[in-house]
């Protein structure tokens, strides 16, 4: 039972396991800042578009509800579907200009990389220095010379 519990810890403390956590909660949180939008501002926004204090006002009743015979109503919840279908483009939205940012950045770290690489590979490519022991010994053939 000890093995399987230090397994356990060793799999929970990867990296990626921690980072698919905190993009579950940060996700969830976000899911909530959309809908929130959504219900509280554009769908009221529609609504008064359509002139309708209420946006649950946009869904159509198709069979109204008798409780005397003891029949539910159906209603197509149209106004409920945009609010989702709203939710779900904002939602895509913020991801698609957060990966595009992440793709952007990515693409200028390697550039950045692969100037770097091309700057060292030309200052190895330039005329070698000669040793401190090169210059010492033409030092010496001068002062010979002399």
């Amino acid at each position: 039972m000890k093995k399987f519990f230090e397994e356990f810890k060793t799999f929970i403390s990867r990296g990626n396991v921690m980072d698919m956590a905190i993009g579950v909660i940060v996700g969830g949180a976000f899911g909530a800042i959309t809908t929130s939008l959504v219900s509280n501002i554009i769908t009221p926004l529609l609504a008064a578009l359509f002139q309708s204090p209420n946006p649950d006002a946009l869904n159509i009743t198709l069979r109204a509800g008798d409780a005397a015979a003891g029949t539910e109503p159906i209603v197509l919840g149209l106004g409920t579907f945009i609010g989702t279908v709203i939710n779900f483009l904002v939602i895509a939205l913020v991801l698609f200009s957060v990966i595009k940012a992440m793709n952007k950045a990515k693409e200028m770290a390697e550039r950045l990389t692969k100037k770097k690489e091309e700057e060292a590979a030309a200052a190895e490519a330039e005329d070698p220095k000669p040793t401190t022991e090169e210059l010492l010994g033409e030092i010496l053939e001068e002062l010979r010379k002399k």
